[in-house]
């Protein structure tokens, strides 16, 4: 026997199936040109978004510069702003400070002029074979660089100090007094002096380092083998002193601004200038180059007339008043210079904490406090660690 049987089949049977005729009705499927009906578009409906003529809103500025990141005109504008905005706390405090110094180094110059033996003898420093400690006006020379030397040092530590406790002042627009500046700076003052010192130090003891090695090679070789070494020894030096001179250029901000430590100020400039060295160091030559332009254009005919005094006059009086004129055009071009440095770098100081930090909004959230409690925003400046 076989399986399945003989006519059993698999499927439904014989006439199984719809009616004849059947399916779905005329007409029964999808529409014609199905889709979205005529005129309709994906989007807002029309009119929908900001009203005619509107625009975002401004920026915050509340003072001398916006609370954004900066440009290079914010930071020149802004250098000469704060100037304008304040006129007494830095054009009046730079005068009061470079006019003493220059006042201290005058009388230096001038006690071997009034008090040596060959005062008379002051024009012929210029005579053949005359040598600097030959007369009294080089002897007057010498003494005149070195006390302007100190005297300025000293004067530049302290104007970028106070000067920097004014701008971290008119950031916000509001203004503080010479006494208040220096009640700000008076206990960072010593701390910003001992890096300025250390400073000093370092970039003379690497001059020592490059000048004795090349000593050594001239002695031990000859004058061709001193030069070949001392050549790139010089390249690397002025390279790496202007490296670490652009890597410092904060140090001094965070002291007083930040209230740190002499160490903990160099570690804070060395993060905040890594990532933007080039730019840091381009603007900071840029604003040399012309606050020294500004300098030389103002100091020029002073500088003329009291050299052209001290070498055509024969008198006590006249190299007196040489010096005092030489003096005089020195002290205008750092009236005006000085305010213009110390701005630059404390703006590219800000700069950098917006552009790393969004310290922007901690400025703007200080803004709104200045019309009520202007001391309050120097406590902005303050990070975690001091």
């Amino acid at each position: 026997m076989t399986y399945p049987p003989p006519g059993y089949g698999y499927g439904p049977p014989p006439g199984y199936g719809p009616p004849p005729g059947w399916g779905p009705p005329p007409g029964y499927g999808p529409p014609p040109a199905y889709g979205p009906p005529p005129g309709y578009a994906y989007g807002p409906p029309p009119g929908y978004g900001p009203p005619p003529g509107h625009q975002p809103p401004p920026v915050l500025r509340p003072g001398i510069v916006p609370l954004r990141p900066l440009t290079l005109s914010d930071m020149f504008n802004g250098a000469f702003a704060y100037m304008r905005s304040n006129p007494k706390a830095t054009l009046g405090l730079t005068t009061i400070v470079v006019v003493a110094a220059q006042l201290l180094a005058l009388i230096l110059s001038v006690w071997p002029l009034a008090f040596s033996g060959d005062v008379d003898q002051a024009v012929d420093s210029a005579a053949p074979g005359a040598t600097m400690f030959e007369t009294g006006a080089g002897i007057a020379s010498l003494v005149s660089s070195l006390a302007a030397g100190v005297a300025t040092a000293l004067s530049t530590i302290l104007l970028s100090g106070l000067l920097t406790v004014v701008i971290g002042r008119s950031i916000f627009g509001a203004g503080i007094s010479i006494g208040e500046a220096w009640h700000r700076l008076r206990p960072r003052f010593w701390a910003l002096l001992g890096f300025t010192v250390l400073e000093a130090l370092g970039a003379i003891l690497l001059m020592i380092v490059v000048a004795a090695v090349i000593a050594v090679v001239a002695v031990v070789a000859n004058g061709w083998a001193a030069f070949a070494v001392g050549a790139p020894l010089v390249l690397a030096l002025i390279a790496a002193l202007v490296y670490l001179g652009t890597m410092l250029s904060f140090t001094p901000v965070a002291i007083v601004l930040e209230r740190r430590d002499i160490v903990s100020s160099i570690k804070r400039s060395f993060a905040l200038v890594r990532n933007d060295f080039w730019r840091v160091l381009g603007i900071r030559l840029l604003a040399v180059l012309v606050a020294q332009l500004v300098a030389s254009a103002v100091a020029i005919p002073f500088s003329f007339g009291g050299q052209l005094l001290l070498t055509t006059g024969t008198t006590v009086t006249a190299a007196m008043i040489a010096l005092v004129i030489i003096a005089i055009g020195g002290a205008i071009g750092q009236i005006i210079t000085g305010p213009f440095n110390a701005g630059i770098v404390v703006l590219q100081y800000t700069d950098r904490r917006i552009r790393a930090e969004a310290f922007d909004l901690v400025l703007q959230t200080g803004a709104a406090q200045t019309p009520v409690a202007p001391h309050t925003t120097d406590d902005l400046w303050l990070t975690g660690q001091r």
